[in-house]
């Protein structure tokens, strides 16, 4: 994922990107009737030349893991063109459940929400907390991902919400989901999330966190995955938040969390 391939970018590209064309190349050397997804990210739009985002979007990624979607992402068209074979591309933006890793900074929130509500954890560190995503639900954009490989024939869709909120946001409504307001003082790197009810402060700016390049914004436009395959995202931002965060206090009561 993004955070590691600045550290692995070798292999990154090797896993991400060469992976690909290794299923691609076994596809057309046995069965070339063979349907085949490719997990494309909105990563690849990195430094956007356009909001929204959509399909035909030029492509500008900042960081390694993106640079190597974008290889498959490419591949994957050229042996669709080349050799007929049913290759469909999903441009997915960021999609969240219960059961996505802590290294992600949506779990990563919610666990951590979790933890200091239970009394367990003092303090969330994060990076830039002004970075915008467009956030969904992962069982709805499995659907899509189904939905395409269904599809008469093989195309590249976008995969959005078309709602785009900051890290910041997001973190307050991870607190609000434990009855927690809070309230946001200073800026850059002394920027600090308190308790407005007890004045403690429950987030701050580590710089570690902070990325190499970093992408500002990105939000998607699902127009053509709606109008061919009748695909729309329709779990709400506040509602996936709420689900992660109560996943969240379940597994820390009972002491698991993965």
């Amino acid at each position: 994922f993004v955070g590691v391939s600045f550290d692995q970018p070798i292999t990154t590209a090797e896993i991400t990107g060469v992976g690909a064309v290794n299923m691609l190349e076994a596809i057309r050397l046995t069965n070339p009737k063979i349907r085949f997804y490719q997990a494309s990210t909105s990563e690849m739009f990195g430094k956007v030349q356009a909001v929204p985002q959509i399909e035909s979007t030029p492509f500008y990624p900042r960081s390694p893991y993106g640079v190597a979607k974008l290889y498959a992402h490419w591949m994957t068209i050229n042996y669709r063109e080349s050799y007929g074979i049913f290759g469909s591309s999903g441009i997915l933006f960021n999609h969240e459940s219960p059961l996505r890793g802590r290294e992600f900074v949506t779990r990563k929130i919610t666990d951590s929400v979790a933890k200091i509500k239970l009394g367990r954890q003092d303090v969330l560190e994060l990076g830039n907390l002004d970075a915008k995503r467009d956030w969904g639900f992962a069982r709805e954009y499995v659907e899509g991902m189904w939905r395409m490989l269904q599809a008469d024939e093989p195309d590249t869709f976008v995969l959005a919400t078309g709602r785009s909120e900051t890290v910041r946001d997001f973190v307050s409504m991870a607190f609000k989901a434990v009855g927690t307001d809070l309230s946001w003082k200073g800026s850059a790197e002394q920027e600090t999330g308190i308790d407005a009810a007890s004045g403690k402060t429950l987030v701050r700016i580590n710089p570690k966190f902070y990325r190499p390049a970093e992408v500002e914004q990105l939000i998607g436009d699902a127009a053509r995955a709606h109008d061919k395959l009748g695909w729309k995202a329709e779990t709400t931002l506040e509602q996936l938040c709420d689900m992660m965060v109560q996943a969240d206090l379940r597994r820390n009561e009972i002491g698991f969390s993965f």
